[in-house]
């Protein structure tokens, strides 16, 4: 007979911060009227036959507070890697100047400023859905070794608990990483 997986709650509790960690890393990625080259994480370019990340076709540097250099390697990719900015929908439109790529960033204004929230809540709603499958993968486990008898549902309920502990924690932290976000987006 197959051994039934066991619960782990250090596990579930890792798997959370994994959702809440991208979250994070993906609301860095919203600009807030500053030049950072982290703006450009999420660009990836058709490249050699495949699709690369951008900073593995380039170099991005901040030469000024409200600008973004973007240095290409291969004077053959200044074409993709100037598709694939204004593809990735931030709204940046690159000067191309030889094999250098300069992105001026706009000044936000308010409308700007709200579709950049309602991204940064997609963002957050994206991690509670993965926290909330972490949470049903859990409460599944404590499910199957209810019914194959391997633990009492004294157990199964304090487990449970457990679970769903760790999860309203989760889902706290994506919701005071959206509020920060949301601050920051909103100051003008």
């Amino acid at each position: 007979m197959a051994q039934q997986p066991s619960l782990d709650i250090a596990e579930l509790k890792r798997r959370m911060q994994t959702a809440i960690q991208s979250l994070k890393h993906e609301l860095g990625g919203l600009r807030t009227g500053r030049a950072s080259a982290s703006l450009l994480e999420p660009v990836h370019v058709e490249a050699y036959g495949q699709r690369m990340p951008l900073n593995q076709v380039a170099t991005i540097s901040v030469p000024e507070p409200r600008a973004l250099s973007v240095q290409v390697w291969d004077k053959s990719m200044v074409a993709a890697v100037d598709k694939a900015i204004r593809d990735a929908n931030l709204g940046l439109s690159p000067t191309v100047e030889g094999q250098v790529l300069r992105i001026r960033i706009p000044e936000l204004n308010e409308q700007r400023r709200k579709e950049m929230v309602k991204v940064a809540h997609k963002y957050a709603e994206e991690a509670r859905v993965a926290v909330r499958h972490v949470r049903r993968d859990g409460i599944d486990i404590l499910k199957r070794q209810l019914k194959d008898h391997a633990i009492s549902e004294d157990d199964e309920k304090r487990h449970e608990a457990e679970v769903q502990k760790a999860t309203d924690q989760a889902i706290h932290e994506i919701d005071q990483a959206l509020a920060g976000k949301e601050k920051e987006i909103m100051q003008v």
